[in-house]
């Protein structure tokens, strides 16, 4: 038994970063200015950090223009576009705090996450494969056929103002996104400068959604601070500079695309490519190719897909080096195929979560193979982790417990949560995580379960209760337990036990229906049993794991349902 405890601290060469993103953007331009930013290749675009910055610049003022002020929420809900980056930079810039919203949210969670945090503004994709989000919008707030552009007034969304869609032509009470650099005006222009020296590095900046386990979604709230030196860290870790060009096939919304993605690459003077407005591995083989990308990010379910794919041997990979693989666990074989056949022999694996901004440890291109092919790595610089039993205090090195952090990365609360924030983020500013963890005598971290039943498929994080709780609505459903089961592709899915009230008879079908267009496709159950009775304890709590071994035993002959 050792002496040593579970606690690791990051030394690091370099400080952190102080300074805000917008000032990363204008520094990017000035070092980088004509090399290549941004490539989105289904849009045709092909900017420099110089442009980059100019549009950025000039979107940020017609924000202004608006009536939007420094510390107002703007939504954005599209997939990847490049004018999801630039909404980034822009907000950044006007000190505006971005409110991301899954692509995948439908028409009840859209309406909580505008609420919850009071969005006055909405920059919306006219459509995403088959959800039409402006008619999704139209049909929470029909007021906006009779209303002039950013004058809403909607009974189910009061605070909601603006409405801008990425579109050709705007309807009726819509901006069009390519007109609101136009509105800019002297005054806002002037006023755009001088927020360069009033906004700080602490200021909130971003607001991520995560699922609750009390059912309804936390606003992780995010400053400039936060994000920035992640994505720099990061960034660092891969031995970026100037000369790598990054494929992005993540997505925007969540911190692996918006941070360790576009911040890594605005800190870095590297290039931004993305290959789709969302995962496909055929685009994204082809991006790598053409545009002879350096890194590639994904979730093992993506990296999976593209080994996998038919005619993976076409294509010529040779320019990659390095990338990072985070989201789920990365299975050891799935790393070594991508280190053999993907040339990625420096690729990383991350470990984090949204409220730690989100990484906190990460492999390196010089550990040992069966470091990085086999455990999330090391302390990230600046940072502090320690392993903790239930009564808080921390264990002997090799040792299983709760892993919690603190440092520059830990957010700023849950927006307007100070409930749930004191549940995570103790008085000591350590972000208890729910992950059970252990680190060994040279630092690294393995993490070997969850506190708490959170199922991560396919990168997503989907928590049971929300789900539950919205099967709580349907009129027939006495009871609901929702938990993860094991899954080849995607890592886990999720399944669904329900007991009918009495007399009540459904089908699955029935219940894939009641959830189609309402939840995310990806919380949708794959399986569902319909049950009399759910194992319980005998103090009266369900017991999941139960419920789990039995359900694996029974899926191997099964395939899953489609919604």
């Amino acid at each position: 038994m050792t002496d040593r405890l579970s606690y690791v601290s990051g030394i690091a060469a370099v400080p952190l970063l102080y300074k805000t993103i917008g000032l990363a953007l204008d520094e990017a331009a000035e070092r980088w200015g004509d090399r290549e930013a941004l490539v989105v290749g289904h849009q045709d675009v092909r900017w420099s950090w110089t442009e980059l910055a100019t549009r950025a610049e000039a979107l940020a003022a017609g924000f202004l223009a608006l009536g939007l002020e420094p510390g107002d929420r703007v939504g954005i809900w599209s997939p990847n576009r490049a004018e999801w980056v630039l909404t980034q930079f822009a907000t950044a810039c006007a000190g505006l705090v971005l409110v991301n919203i899954n692509p995948a949210y439908r028409s009840a969670e859209l309406e909580y996450a505008l609420n919850k945090v009071g969005c006055r503004a909405l920059v919306l994709a006219d459509r995403f494969k088959s959800s039409g989000y402006v008619q999704i919008l139209r049909d929470l707030a029909p007021e906006i056929d009779g209303a002039a552009p950013g004058k809403l007034h909607a009974a189910r969304l009061p605070r909601l103002t603006h409405a801008i869609v990425i579109a050709e032509e705007e309807p009726a009470g819509f901006h069009r996104f390519a007109d609101i650099a136009e509105h800019a005006t002297d005054e806002s222009r002037h006023r755009l400068s001088e927020l360069k020296g009033e906004l700080q590095p602490e200021d909130p900046i971003n607001i991520q959604f995560t699922s609750g386990t009390t059912g309804s979604p936390k606003g992780a709230t995010l400053s400039h601070h936060n994000i920035l030196n992640n994505g720099y860290f990061v960034g660092e870790a891969q031995g970026f500079t100037e000369q790598d060009r990054l494929c992005i096939p993540v997505p925007l919304y969540h911190c692996f695309g918006m941070v360790m993605g576009v911040l890594n690459c605005v800190t870095h003077g590297a290039t931004m490519v993305f290959p789709g407005e969302a995962f496909e591995p055929r685009s994204v083989l082809e991006t790598v190719e053409q545009e002879r990308c350096t890194s590639l990010y994904g979730v093992p379910t993506m990296f999976i897909a593209e080994l996998d794919y038919s005619e993976f041997g076409k294509f010529d990979l040779s320019s990659l080096r390095t990338g990072v693989m985070a989201g789920s666990p990365c299975p050891v074989e799935v790393m070594k195929k991508v280190i053999e056949r993907m040339h990625m022999e420096d690729v990383t694996i991350a470990y984090g979560m949204t409220e730690t901004s989100p990484v906190s440890f990460q492999t390196h291109p010089d550990d040992p193979f069966e470091k990085k092919v086999g455990c999330v790595g090391r302390i990230h610089p600046h940072l502090e982790v320690k392993i903790v039993d239930a009564a808080g205090k921390v264990v002997p090195v090799g040792e299983r417990g709760e892993l919690c952090t603190r440092g520059y990365s830990v957010m700023c609360g849950y927006w307007d949560d100070p409930t749930r924030t004191a549940e995570s983020v103790d008085d000591r500013g350590w972000m208890h995580t729910g992950d059970l963890a252990t680190i060994d005598e040279s630092g690294y971290c393995n993490i070997v379960g969850r506190l708490k039943d959170m199922i991560v498929r396919g990168g997503e994080n989907i928590y049971p209760r929300e789900i539950e709780e919205y099967f709580y609505r349907h009129e027939k459903i006495q009871d609901v337990a929702v938990f993860g089961v094991p899954d080849d592709r995607y890592g886990e899915a999720v399944a669904a036990w329900i007991l009918l009230k009495e007399g009540a008879s459904a089908t699955e079908q029935e219940v894939l229906d009641f959830c189609k267009g309402q939840i995310a496709h990806y919380k949708i159950p794959a399986y569902i049993r319909f049950v009399d009775n759910f194992p319980m304890t005998v103090t009266g709590k369900i017991q999941k794991f139960v419920m789990r071994e039995q359900m694996a035993g029974e899926l191997r002959l099964q395939q899953p349902l489609t919604a």
